[in-house]
Protein backbone atom coordinates (compact mmCIF):
# COMPACT_ATOMS: atom_id res chain seq x y z
CA UNK A 1 0.00 0.00 0.00
CA UNK A 2 1.28 3.41 -0.92
CA UNK A 3 -0.03 6.82 0.03
CA UNK A 4 0.79 9.78 -2.20
CA UNK A 5 0.34 12.59 0.33
CA UNK A 6 0.50 16.27 -0.59
CA UNK A 7 -0.14 19.03 1.93
CA UNK A 8 -1.03 22.46 0.54
CA UNK A 9 -2.00 23.68 4.01
CA UNK A 10 0.04 24.69 7.04
CA UNK A 11 3.09 22.53 7.76
CA UNK A 12 1.41 21.26 10.94
CA UNK A 13 -0.80 19.12 8.68
CA UNK A 14 2.25 17.17 7.44
CA UNK A 15 1.83 14.91 10.48
CA UNK A 16 -1.36 13.45 9.02
CA UNK A 17 0.55 11.38 6.48
CA UNK A 18 1.53 8.85 9.15
CA UNK A 19 -1.95 9.03 10.72
CA UNK A 20 -3.55 8.26 7.36
CA UNK A 21 -1.15 5.38 6.66
CA UNK A 22 -2.12 3.76 9.95
CA UNK A 23 -5.80 4.29 9.17
CA UNK A 24 -5.45 2.66 5.75
CA UNK A 25 -4.16 -0.49 7.46
CA UNK A 26 -7.13 -0.49 9.86
CA UNK A 27 -9.66 0.09 7.08
CA UNK A 28 -8.16 -2.52 4.76
CA UNK A 29 -8.06 -5.13 7.55
CA UNK A 30 -11.63 -4.35 8.59
CA UNK A 31 -13.09 -4.68 5.09
CA UNK A 32 -10.76 -7.44 3.86
CA UNK A 33 -8.89 -5.52 1.18
CA UNK A 34 -5.40 -6.53 0.05
CA UNK A 35 -2.77 -3.82 0.38
CA UNK A 36 -1.79 -3.66 -3.30
CA UNK A 37 -3.28 -0.21 -3.85
CA UNK A 38 -2.13 3.34 -3.75
CA UNK A 39 -4.13 6.39 -2.80
CA UNK A 40 -3.65 10.07 -3.55
CA UNK A 41 -4.41 12.38 -0.62
CA UNK A 42 -4.32 16.17 -0.75
CA UNK A 43 -4.83 18.65 2.05
CA UNK A 44 -6.17 21.93 0.62
CA UNK A 45 -7.85 25.15 1.74
CA UNK A 46 -11.54 26.07 1.45
CA UNK A 47 -11.03 28.04 -1.77
CA UNK A 48 -9.49 25.05 -3.57
CA UNK A 49 -12.06 22.51 -2.38
CA UNK A 50 -14.83 25.00 -3.26
CA UNK A 51 -13.45 25.21 -6.80
CA UNK A 52 -13.26 21.40 -7.07
CA UNK A 53 -16.74 20.96 -5.61
CA UNK A 54 -18.22 23.48 -8.07
CA UNK A 55 -16.36 22.12 -11.09
CA UNK A 56 -16.89 18.39 -10.55
CA UNK A 57 -20.04 18.19 -8.44
CA UNK A 58 -21.90 21.37 -9.43
CA UNK A 59 -22.09 22.46 -5.78
CA UNK A 60 -21.07 26.09 -5.27
CA UNK A 61 -19.61 25.95 -1.76
CA UNK A 62 -16.65 24.48 0.06
CA UNK A 63 -17.02 21.00 1.55
CA UNK A 64 -14.95 18.99 3.99
CA UNK A 65 -13.87 15.99 1.88
CA UNK A 66 -14.22 14.88 -1.72
CA UNK A 67 -13.30 11.46 -3.07
CA UNK A 68 -12.72 10.56 -6.69
CA UNK A 69 -12.68 6.80 -7.22
CA UNK A 70 -10.64 5.73 -10.22
CA UNK A 71 -12.72 2.60 -10.68
CA UNK A 72 -16.50 2.34 -10.56
CA UNK A 73 -16.69 -1.34 -11.37
CA UNK A 74 -15.24 -3.94 -9.00
CA UNK A 75 -14.02 -6.02 -11.94
CA UNK A 76 -12.00 -3.08 -13.28
CA UNK A 77 -9.82 -2.83 -10.18
CA UNK A 78 -8.86 -6.47 -9.86
CA UNK A 79 -5.35 -6.89 -11.18
CA UNK A 80 -3.09 -9.22 -9.26
CA UNK A 81 0.06 -8.15 -11.12
CA UNK A 82 0.45 -4.53 -10.05
CA UNK A 83 -0.77 -2.02 -7.50
CA UNK A 84 -3.87 -0.13 -8.55
CA UNK A 85 -4.81 3.40 -7.62
CA UNK A 86 -8.05 3.52 -5.67
CA UNK A 87 -8.38 7.23 -6.39
CA UNK A 88 -8.01 10.60 -4.70
CA UNK A 89 -9.13 12.00 -1.39
CA UNK A 90 -9.13 15.78 -1.00
CA UNK A 91 -9.62 17.25 2.48
CA UNK A 92 -10.12 20.90 3.40
CA UNK A 93 -8.01 21.60 6.47
CA UNK A 94 -10.06 24.75 7.14
CA UNK A 95 -13.36 22.82 7.16
CA UNK A 96 -11.75 20.18 9.37
CA UNK A 97 -10.68 22.88 11.85
CA UNK A 98 -14.19 24.43 11.84
CA UNK A 99 -15.93 21.07 12.27
CA UNK A 100 -13.61 19.90 15.05
CA UNK A 101 -14.50 23.05 16.97
CA UNK A 102 -18.23 22.76 16.15
CA UNK A 103 -18.38 19.08 17.16
CA UNK A 104 -16.23 19.56 20.25
CA UNK A 105 -13.53 17.07 19.40
CA UNK A 106 -9.89 17.20 18.37
CA UNK A 107 -8.60 18.17 14.96
CA UNK A 108 -6.93 14.75 14.81
CA UNK A 109 -10.31 13.07 15.28
CA UNK A 110 -11.89 15.19 12.53
CA UNK A 111 -9.05 14.66 10.05
CA UNK A 112 -9.12 10.93 10.77
CA UNK A 113 -12.88 10.80 10.28
CA UNK A 114 -12.70 12.70 6.98
CA UNK A 115 -9.94 10.45 5.69
CA UNK A 116 -11.73 7.21 6.65
CA UNK A 117 -14.97 8.55 5.17
CA UNK A 118 -13.21 9.37 1.90
CA UNK A 119 -11.39 6.04 1.82
CA UNK A 120 -14.60 4.10 2.34
CA UNK A 121 -16.09 5.97 -0.62
CA UNK A 122 -13.11 4.90 -2.73
CA UNK A 123 -13.81 1.32 -1.66
CA UNK A 124 -17.40 1.56 -2.90
CA UNK A 125 -19.26 2.47 0.28
CA UNK A 126 -21.94 5.13 0.06
CA UNK A 127 -24.61 6.79 2.17
CA UNK A 128 -27.24 7.74 -0.39
CA UNK A 129 -29.75 5.21 0.98
CA UNK A 130 -30.53 4.84 4.68
CA UNK A 131 -29.44 1.19 4.81
CA UNK A 132 -26.13 2.00 3.06
CA UNK A 133 -25.58 4.94 5.42
CA UNK A 134 -26.06 2.68 8.44
CA UNK A 135 -23.47 0.22 7.13
CA UNK A 136 -20.93 2.91 6.21
CA UNK A 137 -21.32 4.92 9.41
CA UNK A 138 -21.15 1.82 11.62
CA UNK A 139 -17.94 0.85 9.84
CA UNK A 140 -16.49 4.34 10.37
CA UNK A 141 -17.34 4.17 14.08
CA UNK A 142 -15.78 0.73 14.43
CA UNK A 143 -12.57 1.81 12.69
CA UNK A 144 -12.26 5.08 14.60
CA UNK A 145 -13.46 3.75 17.95
CA UNK A 146 -15.82 5.64 20.19
CA UNK A 147 -17.06 9.03 19.07
CA UNK A 148 -15.18 10.76 21.87
CA UNK A 149 -12.05 12.78 21.29
CA UNK A 150 -9.25 10.73 19.80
Amino acid sequence: MELDFVNYGPSSFDEYESTFLALVDKVFKEVGVKDDYYIDVSIVDNDKIHEINKTYRGIDRPTDVISFAFYDDEEEKINEDAPNSLGSIIISYQKAEEQAKDYGHSLNREMSFLFVHGLLHLLGYDHMKKEDEEVMFALQDKILGERKDG
